[in-house]
């Protein structure tokens, strides 16, 4: 009997489930994918989550979908790429090689779709090599919003940047609407991955985007954040008596601030908010379209971020620019980092809450069956996108791959959340980038900051990590210290360096690259 490799198996599957003898009530019709991701936006950076930023498109989906409020990602920007492409762990994976693994794509498209990306890819070679039939954007981690940089491409080749007119959100989404337009010329069902650039720094905004909120933030982080607190409780994201934790010591007062740092400061969350309402706007774009095309109905439309918000403040042109003048390129603020995070503690490469937990929108008005404006509090990670993604549109993930040798799955399905039905357990929820670790088991949660004592917090009780119970049950935090140290080693591969145990004593949790700001003159 002859033998078929499994992945010629998979796409001979897949092309039954889309032939006329597969019954139409048997398969249900597969949708349209579109699958956004932000850089560095903040748990709080949304209308819908509790911002005072004007997000009315994002706003919408939400209402009219579910969101998540315990969504996880992996505290980095390129291991969340890796992570939401395979449905691995990132060095599980392959790191950025993605040795280990299959993508998103690559899954998709024996099974009918037309896949493409536009934005940023921050991984190995280029988007086309890893099953993307088309591909606009930078391969760059960051770039600058209004004259790119060198790693521009289309479609595998060199892509110059206009002398003028361009901005690189407003280009993302020109090209995602011509890829997708695309894909109807052919008749297929399309899965486009738009991974954007912004909120990351520079914090280059639009002129009149800017405008917009010049003035809105001179009350500062102290007020802002408040604001953000109470509108959460109102939207229902939290419990009305869930315990806050205090401004840490290394963020000031704002109004022990010296005038001109407030000012600054002030300038600094102006250009934030104003590159988040630019995505909100743009996306405003797609939803358009697809109304215009009859397409919503049937359109999965996923909305996430990489990581919480940037506490790096690593260079700033240009302070006495406006933002989006040529020699402007401001850099990250931890106090604002801070606030945009509410009501969570730490930051982008922190495996604290506010380091790993940010927004998650899914909007399918076919296929989602639960009541609109839902808030789903069960967890889930970037890793369950791409079986999640698999099971609704009747793909096959290969265990077998030519080049490759993919490791098992991380991630589970999420798709009987989506038809009202429950997830009674699922595997741990492993964090590792460089030496911040955390583990989630059920309702428990063990973290270290850079390595430092394993610290303890019940979840379901503490959400926002403000008692540390490992010394009430070290019990626990041996069991799953162990846990931790077996995914390590055995499914990510980890070099020994960070399978090391923690330290024994605890140190004041600072980082170099945060914020230093003078206090206010007496």
């Amino acid at each position: 009997m002859t033998k078929f490799h499994p992945y010629i198996l998979a796409v001979f599957g897949a092309f039954l489930a889309l032939s006329p003898i597969a019954s139409a009530a048997e398969k249900p019709s597969q949708p349209n994918i579109l699958l956004v991701l932000t850089d560095d936006l903040g748990f709080s950076d949304l209308g819908c989550y509790g911002s005072e930023i004007d997000t009315p498109n994002l706003d919408r989906l939400a209402s009219q979908g579910v969101r998540f409020s315990q969504f996880y990602n992996t505290a980095k920007c390129h291991s969340s790429r890796v992570s939401l492409l395979t449905g691995r762990w990132c060095q599980q994976a392959g790191d950025i090689e993605m040795s280990r693994a299959v993508t998103i794509p690559e899954v998709l498209a024996p099974a009918g779709y037309f896949t493409a990306i536009s934005g940023k890819w921050h991984l190995d070679k280029e988007p086309t090599d890893f099953g993307f039939q088309r591909y606009f954007g930078h391969l760059s981690g960051a770039t600058n919003y209004y004259k790119g940089d060198t790693s521009f491409r289309l479609n595998g080749k060199p892509w110059s940047i206009p002398e003028k007119g361009f901005y690189t959100t407003v280009a993302n989404v020109d090209h995602a609407l011509k890829f997708i337009n695309e894909a109807r010329s052919e008749k297929k069902p399309w899965f486009v991955y738009l991974p954007l650039n912004a909120p990351h720094a520079p914090l280059q905004p639009l002129k009149q985007d800017y405008e917009k909120y010049q003035a809105r933030y001179i009350d500062g982080w102290d007020t802002m954040r408040a604001a953000r607190l109470e509108k959460q409780k109102k939207l229902g994201i939290f419990p009305a008596k869930m315990e806050i934790p205090t401004r840490p010591d290394h963020v000031p007062a704002w109004l022990d601030l010296p005038p001109d740092v407030r000012d600054w400061e002030s300038r600094r969350m102006a250009a934030y908010a104003a590159l988040i309402d630019r995505v909100d706007q743009e996306l405003g774009r797609l939803i358009k379209d697809f109304d215009a095309k009859g397409e919503m109905q049937n359109t999965l439309i996923i909305f996430l971020s990489d990581n919480g918000a940037c506490p790096y403040d690593r260079r700033n042109l240009g302070k006495n620019l406006p933002p989006y003048e040529p020699g402007a390129a401001w850099s990250d603020s931890t106090g604002w980092a801070w606030a945009r995070n509410a009501p969570f503690r730490y930051y982008k490469q922190n495996q604290f809450e506010g380091g790993i937990a940010t927004p998650a929108i899914f909007h399918w008005p076919a296929g989602i069956k639960l009541n609109p404006n839902t808030i789903l509090t069960d967890p889930a990670h970037l890793v369950d996108v791409l079986p999640t993604l698999a099971e609704i549109s009747s793909a096959i993930i290969p265990d077998q791959f030519p080049n490759r040798q993919p490791s098992k799955l991380a991630g589970i399905s999420l798709a009987p959340l989506l038809r009202g039905e429950k997830i009674t357990t699922r595997p741990p929820i492993h964090f590792l980038f460089e030496s911040d670790r955390a583990l989630r088991d059920g309702a428990w949660k063990i973290v270290s900051f850079k390595s430092q004592p394993w610290e303890l917090y019940h979840i379901g009780n503490d959400r926002t990590e403000v008692h540390n119970l490992a010394a009430k049950h070290p019990d626990i935090v041996a069991r799953m210290e162990q846990q931790w140290h077996e995914i390590t080693k055995s499914e990510l591969q980890a070099p020994a360096k960070q399978q090391a145990p923690v330290a024994t004593e605890a140190q004041v949790h600072r980082h170099p690259e945060w914020t230093k700001l003078p206090p206010k003159e007496k």
